[in-house]
């Protein structure tokens, strides 16, 4: 009997030993496992953001785009400003919404700006100075797509910020279709993205884009004052 009673103390006691390596072991395992995922994690992000940069350095500005019936341009540089002026000029659409204007620029400043003349801006160029950021710019182009009845929309800036410019976009503007007018300052292509001042760019850019797809989770946009949610009806005021 006390053999036996010897034996099953030995068991439990073993079996408190295999617990207690267990026990010391779970918390490395945990570690390598986080270790893997953060792994993993990068590469994708590495991965993701090689073939958004690639994406984007293959963007070309169009030699001749289809006729639609509206140009938006958002604000950022001369040469976006230009590109939407020549396509006004050259009939490619009725009417120019320039986006994200600041407070202090009126029409006639941007008339002597992009040399588009007073009678242009009189008659087919409109000025948003509500927008602040991209997803402003989007807020902004919806209600003045609805307010005209528009289907087809060129819309004008630089390659690195299409993709994220389309993604904004697409979500607020319903059926109208959206045909993106590139500019392109600097060429990308042929690895010319992995220059040190263009590879700033792109991965800020890729970064922001990267937001954009979350806020189709989570519809939050950053502020003075940190996050907040952004309003599902926020274009349809």
């Amino acid at each position: 009997m006390k053999g036996r009673q010897d034996s099953d103390l030995a068991r439990t006691e073993a079996g408190r030993d295999d617990g207690a390596v267990a026990e010391a072991r779970r918390p490395a395992r945990v570690l390598w496992l986080s270790g893997v995922a953060a792994l993993v994690a990068g590469v994708v992000f590495l991965a993701g953001f090689a073939i958004f940069s690639t994406h984007v350095s293959q963007l070309a500005t169009p030699n001749d785009p289809e006729t639609a019936d509206a140009i938006i341009v958002l604000t950022g540089g001369q040469a976006r400003l230009d590109a939407a002026i020549d396509l006004l000029k050259s009939g490619k659409g009725k009417r120019l919404l320039i986006s994200g204007v600041h407070p202090d620029a009126n029409r006639d400043d941007l008339s002597a700006v992009t040399g588009g003349g007073k009678q242009l801006f009189s008659c087919c160029v409109d000025i948003d100075h509500a927008a602040l950021d991209t997803i402003g710019n989007a807020e902004e182009s919806a209600k003045w797509v609805r307010s005209h009845a528009y289907d087809r929309i060129i819309l004008v800036t630089n390659n690195y910020h299409m993709p994220r410019s389309m993604l904004e976009m697409g979500r607020l503007l319903g059926n109208a279709v959206l045909e993106p007018y590139p500019v392109v300052n600097t060429r990308l292509d042929e690895g010319r993205w992995l220059q040190p001042p263009a590879l700033r760019v792109l991965f800020t850019e890729y970064n922001k884009y990267l937001l954009a797809l979350a806020r189709g989770i989570v519809p939050l946009r950053p502020t003075a004052n940190g996050l907040s949610v952004v309003s599902a009806t926020a274009a349809q005021n």
